[in-house]
């Protein structure tokens, strides 16, 4: 391993090579905790993955040991489990139920609160916090979810700006996809680049890791810890993991002309074939990364002496979220799933100018039906339609 080099030198380095993002360092494994007093000392929380509940989820880490080394889940459609790695890798797993949009796009909060008085009733704002947040261990398809939700929410919705106003990313590649996954045909995965501050790709024998630095805060993170530049052995070793996990996915989403497709499929049958496995229960769209569907919910005091507004996810899956004056206008469980399959994969570009979806597999894995969104893509475009059900 390089010895540790001083910010001078690494700064020298940059410039020779390109840029702050140009020269990659190397972290040791016993070093990870350096890393978390770092960004604790900045002023930030940090969340990242942990085993708990049978599942890698979301929480705040203080320590290096509360990551789940040695563990790997594996995925399949309506299946997750976690089991028992034969190396002690940290990153060893994929993406579990939760994902960073959880963190900014709440998924219940108040929004303002009515007070009685004398003369009526005054609001009560609610304040928003601005945490300082640090993102440990964030996969290219969830840093490409978060840029989705920038779009859609950062300039409309206050509450989330202020949530993403104060981040640091520090990304990890993923060496080995899961059962699940098809993020490299959409071109969201597996090695992140773009969106964070850090990128780690763990090696092992011996154990560390290859940082990329994609920021100059990110640049500033790595002089603070002395970071040492990596070899080029480490920098081949890095890129031929990236690869080999993009070409051992076994799925894939093809976005060329899906969009055109899924119009033209508007009155398909296969909708009703989908439906009779769909339980509309809304489990893809709660793991979604990119989802953004919420409620309005009103409340007042017994006493009448408050009432307060509150907002919370909802699902395009739930049977009220298409209530208007005289009734429900997807009352189906076929016109439900149409309505998020064709808004995720077709509609979504027409409003944002991009698809809504980031190939992470979680709707896959969590739908206890293992409806496979792949699958369903694919019929949609390759079956033909009856000339009776194509829209004039």
């Amino acid at each position: 391993m390089s010895e540790p080099v001083s910010p001078e030198t690494a700064k020298a380095a940059r410039a020779a090579s390109g840029g702050a993002s140009s020269a990659a360092r190397l972290l040791p494994r016993e070093n990870l905790d350096l890393l978390l007093g770092e960004l604790a000392d900045r002023g930030y929380t940090v969340f990242g993955p942990v085993a708990r509940d049978g599942a890698i989820v979301q929480d705040v880490v203080t320590a290096a040991d509360q990551l789940p080394s040695g563990w790997r889940d594996v995925q399949s459609p309506g299946h997750y489990r976690l089991e028992r790695r034969e190396d002690e890798a940290v990153f060893g797993h994929v993406v579990g139920p939760h994902s960073p949009r959880r963190l900014f796009h709440l998924p219940e909060e108040r929004l303002f609160q009515l007070r009685r008085r004398d003369e009526g009733f005054a609001v009560v704002p609610e304040v928003v916090e601005a945490p300082k947040i640090a993102l440990l261990g964030a996969r290219a398809c969830d840093l490409a979810a978060l840029a989705i939700q920038d779009r859609v929410l950062r300039d409309v919705d206050p509450r989330y700006a202020a949530r993403r106003s104060d981040v640091i990313v520090v990304a990890v590649s993923c060496n080995e996809p899961g059962g699940t996954c098809f993020c490299a045909s959409l071109g969201t995965g597996p090695t992140p680049t773009t969106g964070f501050d850090l990128s780690l790709t763990e090696l092992l024998d011996p154990h560390r890791f290859v940082v990329t630095i994609g920021s100059e805060l990110g640049a500033a993170l790595a002089d603070a810890l002395k970071l040492g530049l990596a070899s080029e052995a480490d920098l081949t070793a890095s890129r031929t993991l990236g690869e080999a996990a993009a070409r051992a996915m076994g799925r894939q989403l093809d976005p060329e002309g899906l969009r055109e497709a899924l119009y033209e499929a508007a009155e398909h049958p296969h909708w009703n074939r989908v439906a009779e496995r769909c339980l509309t229960c809304a489990s893809c769209t709660l793991v979604c990364p990119t989802c953004f569907c919420s409620r309005m919910t009103d409340r007042t005091s017994l006493d009448g002496a408050t009432a307060e507004r509150s907002r919370s996810w909802d699902s395009c899956f739930s049977l009220d979220h298409s209530y208007m004056h005289g009734g429900v206008a997807r009352s189906g469980g076929a016109a439900r799933y149409r309505q998020w399959l064709t808004h995720k994969l077709a509609t979504w570009i027409d409003q944002f100018g991009t698809s809504g979806c980031v190939g992470c597999g979680r709707c896959i894995t969590w739908c206890p039906a293992g409806i496979d969104i792949t699958e369903e893509a694919a019929a949609l475009r390759e079956e033909p339609l009856p000339p009776r059900s194509r829209r004039l």
